[in-house]
């Protein structure tokens, strides 16, 4: 069986797809208090890693995404795919769980 290595610049989304890394979640609560790993939530905040080349439209032309790389998203709780590459989180999802851009 063949052993692939995957990273980052390997990893080409396919239409309105986008590669998000996913931010670290906290380690302390607003008063100080360390938080266990079972108590973390989920991020929901990322930077966006890759994009596919868009969605087709009725004829046949190509919609670009409104997300580009580098940006911080912000995107639904259990949308996408979880990846892990190397040593960093990612999550692949569809353009349409992306709910905001974070400046």
């Amino acid at each position: 069986m063949a052993t692939i290595t995957l990273n980052v610049s390997t990893v080409t989304p396919l239409g309105d797809r986008v590669l998000v890394k996913v931010s670290q979640s906290e380690e302390k609560t607003a008063g100080g208090i360390l938080l266990p790993d079972t108590a973390k939530e989920k991020p929901q905040i990322g930077e966006v890693a890759a994009v596919g080349p868009g969605k087709r439209d009725e004829d046949g032309k190509r919609q670009p995404l409104e997300v580009k790389v580098g940006d911080k998203v912000l995107y639904s709780k259990y949308a996408g795919t979880e990846i892990k590459i190397g040593s960093e989180e990612y999550v692949l999802l569809a353009e349409k769980d992306i709910l905001a851009t974070v400046k």
